[in-house]
């Protein structure tokens, strides 16, 4: 707990220190745009004083100065206009803005919008007014900031998925090693059980009861080795799928309820495809229990397995009550589930089982909201 606190505490602490070095850098790069803006408002000031200059100049004056002032901007843009806003002088502005009148009144009107304009008295009552933008120099520094912090925003992002994605591991970590010591634990109580039935079978003890009890013990057996193989690599077989699924489902369909038509349709003839045959005997029991969960274990439930070039594809099919169009990726993810109980894991460990042990896909191919759904699981053939 200590530990988890300290994390904890750290973790705030870093995102604090963030905040506050983004707000000292967002600070200073405001600064530093007003101090550039100030500077180019001199600048400007300075150039209005120099095309005063000239405005007045009269007789044998020496104009080097302010016409090398004037010249010496070359990217501030400038419009020199009347006080009825006709334009007199343009400077720095894009050729096809200024050989076209519409576009450079435009142009204006956005200056005179940006900064405020400089007073330039030629006699009295009669006066000039300066209108200028920003640099493109200004222009960059102005969406610094916005840069800056989308680059933050995405490294913020990257560092939550990598705590998230290093939270999952753990979990799933975690919950391997339940599975494993669970499968572990099992694993006792099944070996007195054999030992039982077989002094059950030597008190000459009826023999179907006999045969049901152990076949129930073997389910078990698969069931602890479906455990100790979460978070491990499976070794696949190559396999008959149409045995391996017909044996899954004959297994289910006699502790089903009798209320439930089961119908198996399949190729008379061997399909073979690279199984783990415990975890597709999972895959089958998932899908086949999801399917009697949604028809309230009375209903009609179809499994038919076609032959489809280099797949071969399994469809379970119940008259339940369905699901609804925009829930069908959703039914795969961990935790989803519309029972009032349940983790909602047996989907969402079906398609791991199919799509990624056994480079299969699963997905819901049909359904119809009080109607029934057809789940699809394809398996690629040998």
């Amino acid at each position: 707990m200590q530990f988890t606190d300290k994390r904890s505490i750290t973790r705030w602490v870093l995102i604090i220190a963030s905040f506050f070095i983004i707000v000292a850098i967002v600070f200073n790069t405001y600064n530093f745009f007003q101090i550039f803006k100030g500077d180019e408002r001199k600048k400007m000031e300075l150039w209005a004083d120099a095309q005063q200059t000239l405005n007045n100049v009269q007789g044998d004056v020496d104009v080097e100065l302010p016409l090398k002032i004037i010249s010496e901007n070359q990217t501030i843009p400038v419009i020199l206009a009347t006080s009825t806003d006709s334009i007199m002088k343009t400077g720095n502005i894009p050729y096809e803005i200024e050989r076209d009148e519409a576009r450079l009144r435009d142009f204006f009107y956005e200056l005179k919008e940006e900064n405020s304009p400089i007073k330039i008295e030629l006699s009295e009552n009669n006066y000039q007014y300066l209108y200028y933008g920003n640099s493109p120099l200004l222009n960059k520094l102005k969406y610094y900031p916005i840069t800056l912090l989308l680059i933050i925003v995405l490294f913020a992002a990257l560092v939550y998925i990598f705590f998230r994605a290093t939270k999952m591991s753990a979990q799933n970590r975690l919950w391997a090693g339940m599975a494993k010591e669970t499968a572990h634990q099992i694993g006792t109580p099944l070996s007195s059980l054999l030992g039982w039935i077989e002094i059950l079978r030597a008190d000459n003890v009826d023999e179907t009861a006999v045969s049901e009890i152990e076949k129930d013990v073997h389910r078990l057996q698969t069931i602890a080795e479906r455990f100790s193989k979460v978070g491990s690599e499976p070794v696949l077989e190559n396999r008959d799928i149409v045995q391996e699924t017909e044996k899954s489902f004959e297994y289910l369909k006699s502790r089903a309820s009798k209320q439930i038509a089961f119908t198996f349709t399949a190729p008379d003839y061997p399909i073979n495809v690279m199984l783990n045959p415990e975890l597709h005997s999972w895959t089958v029991e998932n899908l086949v229990k999801n399917a009697i969960d949604a028809m309230k274990g009375k209903g009609k439930l179809e499994i038919v397995l076609e032959d489809k070039d280099k797949f071969v594809k399994i469809k379970v099919t119940d008259s339940g009550k369905g699901i609804a169009k925009g829930q069908y990726r959703k039914v795969f993810e961990p935790g989803f589930t519309t029972k009032k109980r349940g983790w909602g894991l047996g989907l969402s460990l079906t398609k791991r089982i199919v799509e990624e042990y056994h480079k299969g896909k699963i997905k819901v191919l049909h359904s119809e909201l009080g109607k029934g759904t057809t789940m699809q699981a394809s398996f690629p053939k040998v």
